[in-house]
């Protein structure tokens, strides 16, 4: 059976984990809009994929931005929130700006979308909210306190929602990568091993994505969680 084609919103989507779904769901024949902060960074022009210029970092200007975004694409019935950043440290060298930059990005800017859409999705037939989230959703590590508390909140709130929307026909699902071998690393310390089993690629995510969105409308898919066959972390030289 034809799988049934999605109008889907990809954030973080000229880069990384996000451009990676957002040219998978392309070439499965989806109508793509992908958001972000730069969208000069978006070159190919398609009928089937729009751009939307958004900065998830500032909150006082995402609600006014979010209302255009749902009057000028009504018909969305997926989003990815696939935006995030990465900062590693101990709490102590974190400035007060750095945490509240951090928990924006990765958390409380992704709540702002999901309540801006939801009562849009939830009068939908069938649609879909996908978190990327992170293996940091999972356990605690060492200078990773404010990274981990923002997947941490990602992973209760995509827990959370699920809930309060089970009586509606959208599903709520979070995939939580391990190391994924993208531009994420190439302002921190370390990253993951040369071999290829250190690491996860970007498309290995957006084939989770896609097996979420197509699969069968009345099976929920909680949570994935992905993860490289070896895990090998190497440091930088400083």
């Amino acid at each position: 059976m034809r799988a049934l084609k999605r109008t889907v919103l990809v954030t973080g989507a000229s880069s990384g984990i996000g451009r990676a779904i957002a040219v998978q769901l392309l070439q499965q024949g989806h109508y793509v809009i992908g958001a972000s902060r730069d969208c000069r960074k978006f070159i190919r022009q398609l009928d089937t994929f729009k751009t939307v210029q958004m900065d998830l970092s500032r909150l006082q200007e995402l609600p006014q931005k979010l209302r255009e975004l749902v009057q000028s694409f009504p018909e969305i019935d997926a989003v990815v929130f696939s935006a995030g950043m990465g900062r590693f440290a101990s709490l102590e060298e974190f400035s007060y700006a750095q945490i509240e930059a951090l928990m924006s990005i990765n958390f409380t800017s992704q709540a702002f979308l999901a309540k801006a859409l939801l009562p849009y999705l939830k009068r939908k037939a069938h649609s879909d909210l996908i978190f990327i989230g992170s293996e940091a959703a999972l356990k605690g590590s060492r200078k990773g306190a404010v990274y981990c508390a923002s997947k941490f909140a990602l992973r209760g709130f995509t827990q959370a929602l699920r809930e309060e929307c089970s009586n509606s026909n959208m599903r709520v699902c979070l995939i939580n990568p391990g190391m994924v071998k993208t531009a994420f690393f190439e302002h921190l310390s370390f990253e993951p091993g040369d071999e290829e089993s250190n690491y996860i690629l970007p498309e290995d995510v957006a084939e989770a994505v896609s097996y979420v969105l197509n699969s069968r409308s009345k099976m929920m898919i909680d949570e994935i969680n992905l993860s490289p066959l070896n895990k090998v972390v190497k440091f930088k030289k400083p």
